[in-house]
């Protein structure tokens, strides 16, 4: 990817559109899923930082549209906020209208280059497998091994900002990922490597057509203290060594959620 494209990619940001936007989805948002985001004190106040968060609720996660308008909310629409998404997403008619709400295709170029203008990226590094990790396993941090989000903080010097989010795995039951079922099928040659089965609303069963609409589970999210990779493991870290640091801090405190909710979807 030549520098100019990279360029362009970030480049494409509304932040008027942006702000539109937000005026009218974000109430719908919270106030269909009681939405709380807490903890934005702990986002550095100014430069570049990477936000690594779980994924929740599926194909129609609601992560972005409670999370980004809280932010802008604090920091206002001078500082942007970047989201990296799989390029598969910008396949038909919505490509231009997320460009120009800031999600980028999810490359280390990319995401280097939104950090080094001082902007925050959100990296959701589970991606799909993360989102449809089974409802009973909804507090387990699992990024399929995937640990590119560590170099690309090391690579352009900012600091991680862990955050989770429960009660998305709660908007329908997930039952499995069906990592089986897509090798069974053979749809792991085109690398599909989830079938996922889910039960809910209004479709009942669904092996991942179509999708189920979300019910109005309580979603909190939170933002946690800032790690500094070097200053905690030198130089030169092992990568593994601190990608399991971070998924337990998030494990831990997606746990302490979870002992805070009295109910499934009530919260």
């Amino acid at each position: 990817m030549s520098d100019d494209t990279v360029d362009q990619e970030t480049a494409k940001w509304d932040p008027a559109f942006t702000e539109q936007v937000g005026k009218l989805v974000s109430p719908i948002v919270r106030r269909y899923f009681r939405a709380e985001v807490r903890g934005l004190d702990n986002m550095p106040a100014t430069g570049g930082a990477l936000v690594v968060s779980n994924h929740s609720g599926g194909m129609l996660t609601p992560d972005v549209l409670i999370f980004a308008p809280e932010f802008y909310r604090r920091f206002g629409y001078d500082r942007p906020l970047y989201t990296l998404a799989h390029y598969g997403v910008f396949i038909g008619p919505l490509d231009g209208m997320l460009r120009r709400l800031g999600v980028i295709e999810a490359s280390r170029e990319n995401a280097a280059a939104a950090l080094h203008s001082g902007a925050v990226v959100l990296v959701f590094p589970g991606g799909d497998y993360d989102s449809y990790r089974p409802t009973f396993e909804q507090t387990a941090i699992d990024f399929d091994g995937r640990t590119g989000y560590i170099r690309t903080a090391l690579e352009t010097g900012v600091p991680l900002v862990p955050t989770v989010s429960i009660g998305g795995q709660e908007t329908q039951l997930f039952l499995t990922r069906g990592n089986w079922l897509a090798k069974r099928l053979g749809l792991t040659k085109a690398r599909m490597d989830i079938l996922p089965v889910t039960v809910g609303v209004p479709f009942g069963l669904s092996v991942l057509l179509p999708p189920n609409l979300p019910l109005p589970a309580k979603i909190v999210t939170e933002v946690l203290e800032p790690i500094d990779i070097v200053a905690k493991f030198g130089p030169y870290p092992d990568i593994d060594e601190v990608d399991a640091h971070v998924r337990s801090v998030m494990s831990a405190a997606l746990k302490r959620l979870a002992r805070q909710r009295r109910l499934p979807i009530l919260g």
